[in-house]
């Protein structure tokens, strides 16, 4: 099948080296050259001159460009795409997009769930997919044989398709993605312009600050714009946060215990539902804490250790400390006995080790 990739940063070049894995033929235009020119020499896209040339014979077209540019260019696809090709974006908001096809029969809105916090396609990976919830917003006029062809295209990345109306995906991702960018830079705002006592915050945080400001600060160029093209959803979710606030806020002026152990445990449950997305038995989950010093060589024999002796590792992350305190590895191992075996083994070879059940923490 011949594809055509508007707009080929990271997400339109992992498009493209995705689409030709599974054996299709890839063009591609971006309004920027040179970015045209790496995705091309990434192996992601064959080149075109214009705009109609990416488009001359394509099957489906994939609109991968910021959300304030898509509708705009989203029309001119319409307009000069071939009458029997499927039309759709990657964008976060759809509401605007969807608006803009204007009930053609070709179009389907599109959004992989699968962020990324590099960008351009020098960062692109045929991989980027896999796995990934990929939502798909047709319009009560798209077509039913095009929406089965963007879903099986979509499939055929690697992806899980999964259909929502457009209004209800605005009002999803409000909750699931871009409250949370928002949040993430108000906590990371507010501790970084504030001093205790003469004591600056972010020079004495632990990991509760990072792990809630990972995502705080992300590129401006686009985080701007998912914020206003989605600003009623947001708005209305920032105002259900508040409320939540609020209550705590009551809990403690009355010192309302009985709230805040209820509210903790609802949290709880709340994070049981979540791992279950990622784990088969989140309750077999255990942490491992590895403080480490910072040199070579060191996390390759952990990991070169723990897989000598058969040890899954379900997933990691590093905090680095500072080149003089070296950083904490965190290790999820499932079952007691074998984070029990990769303890045992760590401590053996010189590292100081902390164990706990991840639902019990």
């Amino acid at each position: 099948m011949r594809v055509a990739v508007v707009g080929t940063g990271l997400i339109g070049a992992s498009v493209g080296l995705a689409a030709v894995r599974a054996g299709h033929v890839v063009s591609g235009w971006d309004e920027d050259p040179q970015t045209l020119a790496v995705a091309a020499e990434r192996g992601a896209v064959e080149p075109a001159e214009s705009l109609r040339d990416a488009l001359l014979d394509a099957a489906i077209v994939v609109v991968a460009v910021p959300v304030a540019s898509l509708p705009a260019l989203v029309r001119d696809v319409l307009e000069l795409a071939p009458a029997n090709c499927a039309v759709t974006d990657v964008g976060s908001t759809k509401a605007s997009v969807c608006g803009a096809a204007g009930g053609d029969t070709r179009f389907v809105g599109g959004h992989p769930i699968c962020g990324a916090e590099t960008r351009g396609p020098e960062r692109a990976s045929a991989d980027l997919f896999e796995g990934a919830t990929w939502f798909l917003t047709p319009l009560t006029t798209t077509g039913t044989e095009l929406f089965r062809e963007v879903h099986g295209f979509v499939a055929g990345l690697g992806a899980r398709p999964s259909a929502i109306d457009p209004a209800a995906h605005d009002r999803l991702v409000a909750v699931t993605s871009h409250l949370p960018h928002a949040l993430a830079n108000v906590l990371l705002n507010q501790a970084g312009s504030s001093r205790v006592e003469g004591h600056d915050p972010l020079a004495t945080s632990g990991g509760s600050l990072r792990d809630m400001t990972r995502i705080a600060g992300a590129n401006p160029r686009v985080w701007v714009d998912i914020f206003l093209e989605n600003r009623e959803a947001l708005a209305h979710s920032l105002g259900e946060h508040r409320r939540r606030i609020e209550q705590l806020e009551g809990a403690l002026a009355a010192g309302d215990a009985g709230f805040l152990a209820r509210w903790i445990a609802e949290a709880s449950a709340h994070r049981r539902r979540l791992l279950e997305t990622a784990y088969d038995d989140p309750r077999e989950l255990h942490r491992l804490r590895v403080h480490l010093p910072d040199r070579p060589g060191v996390l390759a024999g952990i990991f070169q250790a723990l897989g000598a002796a058969r040890i899954n590792v379900e997933d990691f992350e590093m905090e680095h400390l500072s080149p003089d305190r070296g950083g904490t590895l965190t290790i999820l191992v499932g079952g007691e006995g074998d984070a029990t075996t990769a303890a045992a083994l760590l401590e053996e070879q010189g590292y100081g080790v902390v164990v706990a059940r991840v639902l019990d923490e």
